[in-house]
C-alpha cells in the first residue's frame, strides 16, 4: 500500500517519495517491519495461544527433556505467516507476478498446515491429517507455480551470450541479449556457463521439444515444492532448528535473487538475468525478519512451536522461491539438511520393513529418525542400530547450533558451485 502511495507522491516532489522505488530501501523496510510485527505482536499470539490451550501434544521417545515440552503452544507458524504478508502488502509491488506467486504459495501452505495442526489439537491427536492430503496440497501448488511459469508473459528471461572483442581474440566478454524470452533454462552448478535447458532432454520431441520441456520443469517444480517442504516439516523436530537453518538458506537466496534481478550484476558475474524478479528481494527480506523474530521465542527453551502452520510453509516457500529465480537444481546442496532429515525417514522404515520381512524383526539404521534425534540418543540406549555413534547423547541446544553451522558451510558451498566451472 505504501509502495503505491509513494509512487503517487513522486509526481509531486515530496520529499523522499523515491525512496520506495529502490529495492534496497523497501527490502530493508520490510525486513525491519516483518521483525518488528514478529517481535511485539508475536508475544501478543503465543499469550493467546496459551489462553486457547493450544498446546503441543509430545509422545515419550525417551529423550531428554523432552516431556517437558508438552503443553508449550503450538501453531507459532502463525506469527511467520503474518510477519511476511503484512509487510508485503505495505512495501512489496502486487502487481508483481513474482511476489504475488511468493504470496499465493504462502497463503496456501499456511493453510494445509494450519488445517493438519488444527485437527492434531482438536483429535488430541499427533497424527493430524493423512499425508496424501498434505501431499496433493503440495502438487495443487506445485502444479499453480510451474503452469503460471509457462503461461505467464511477465516471466521471462535474458540468454547469455559470449562476446570475444579486440584483435587477438583474447579477451570474451559475457552479455544478456536485449530480448526477454520465454525458456525452461536453469541454472545448473559445476558446468561452464551454468545453464541447463530442461528442453534437451526432449529434443526427440522434434517441433514439441520446448513444450516438453516445460511439462518436465513443471514436474520437477512439484518434486521440489514436495520435497523441500516435507523436509522443513521434518526437521522442525527441536527448538530453533528449522526457523535458525531455514533463515541461513534464505539470505543465501535472496543474494541470489538480487543478483540475478540487476542487469548489471547478472552480466558482470555471468549469472542469469531474470527481469522483475528483484522484487523477490522484498519479499525474502521480509521472511528473513520473520523467521529472526520467530526464533526469538523459538530459541532453546522454546517458548513456541511453529507446528506444521509454519514447517510445511517454510519449505514450500524455499522451494518456490528457488524455483522463480531458477535455481532449483542447487536446492538439493543448499537445502541439503532437509534432504538428509528426509532420507534418513526413507531409509530407516525401508531397512526396517526389508529386515522384518526377511529376518522376522525390524531391525534400524539409526537409533531413531529424523535424524537430529539420533544424537540425542545414547549410543547404549539398548536400540539395536546399525549406526551407534556418538556413543553419548548430544544435548539439544549443541545439535542445533551445529547444524546451523553446516546450514552456513553449504550455503557457502551453493555459491562455490557456481564458480567451479
Amino acid at each position: 500500500m505504501l509502495y503505491y502511495i509513494f509512487d503517487l507522491l513522486q509526481d509531486s516532489n515530496f520529499p523522499g517519495s523515491r525512496l520506495m522505488s529502490y529495492i534496497t530501501f523497501r527490502s530493508g523496510a520490510a525486513l525491519l517491519l516483518s521483525l518488528f510485527i514478529a517481535l511485539v505482536f508475536g508475544r501478543k499470539i503465543i499469550d493467546r495461544l496459551q489462553l486457547m490451550q493450544v498446546g503441543e501434544i509430545v509422545r515419550n521417545l525417551g529423550l531428554e527433556g523432552q516431556m517437558q515440552k508438552t503443553g508449550t503452544p503450538t501453531m507459532g507458524g502463525v506469527i511467520i505467516i503474518i510477519s511476511i504478508i503484512i509487510p508485503c502488502l505495505l512495501v512489496g509491488d502486487l502487481s508483481n507476478i513474482y511476489m504475488l506467486l511468493m504470496l499465493i504459495s504462502t497463503i496456501w501452505l499456511g493453510t494445509l498446515g494450519f488445517c493438519d495442526d488444527y485437527l492434531k489439537i482438536t483429535r488430541h491427536d499427533k497424527e493430524g491429517m493423512k499425508g496424501k492430503f498434505k501431499i496433493i496440497g503440495q502438487i495443487g501448488l506445485g502444479l499453480i507455480v510451474g503452469i503460471t511459469m509457462y503461461v505467464s508473459p511477465d516471466i521471462t528471461q535474458r540468454q547469455s551470450v559470449p562476446v570475444t572483442h579486440s584483435e587477438e581474440n583474447t579477451e570474451t566478454v559475457v552479455i544478456n541479449e536485449t530480448k526477454d524470452v520465454k525458456s525452461t533454462q536453469t541454472t545448473i552448478p559445476f558446468v561452464k556457463g551454468n545453464n541447463f535447458d530442461y528442453a534437451y532432454l526432449t529434443q526427440w520431441m522434434g517441433d514439441r521439444a520446448q513444450t516438453g520441456g516445460w511439462i518436465l520443469f513443471i514436474f520437477v517444480v512439484i518434486i521440489a515444492v514436495t520435497a523441500t517442504s516435507n523436509g522443513a516439516n521434518l526437521t522442525d523436530g527441536l527448538d530453533g532448528l528449522c526457523a535458525g537453518t531455514s533463515a541461513i538458506i534464505c539470505v543465501a537466496l535472496a543474494i541470489m535473487a538480487y543478483l540475478g534481478g540487476n542487469l548489471v550484476y547478472s552480466t558482470y558475474l555471468n549469472i542469469m538475468y531474470i527481469p522483475q524478479s528483484s522484487e523477490l528481494v522484498v519479499f525474502m527480506s521480509a521472511f528473513i525478519g520473520a523467521l529472526i523474530g520467530f526464533l526469538w521465542y523459538n530459541a532453546y527453551p522454546a517458548q513456541v512451536f511453529m507446528g506444521d502452520t509454519g514447517s510445511l510453509t517454510i519449505g514450500g516457500i524455499i522451494a518456490v522461491f528457488a524455483i522463480l529465480i531458477h535455481k532449483e537444481l542447487l536446492i538439493p546442496i543448499l537445502c541439503a539438511i532437509f534432504f538428509v532429515e528426509d532420507l534418513s525417514v526413507m531409509l530407516q522404515v525401508a531397512y526396517f520393513k526389508y529386515t522384518k520381512r526377511k529376518y522376522g524383526q525390524g531391525k534400524r539404521i539409526f537409533k531413531m529418525t529424523p535424524l537430529h534425534h539420533h544424537y540425542q540418543k545414547p549410543g547404549n540406549s539398548g536400540i539395536e542400530a546399525l549406526i551407534q555413534a556418538p556413543i553419548q547423547a548430544i544435548p539439544e541446544s549443541k545439535i542445533v547450533t551445529r547444524f546451523w553451522i553446516i546450514g552456513i558451510f553449504l550455503a557457502v558451498i551453493t555459491f562455490v558451485t557456481l564458480k567451479i566451472r
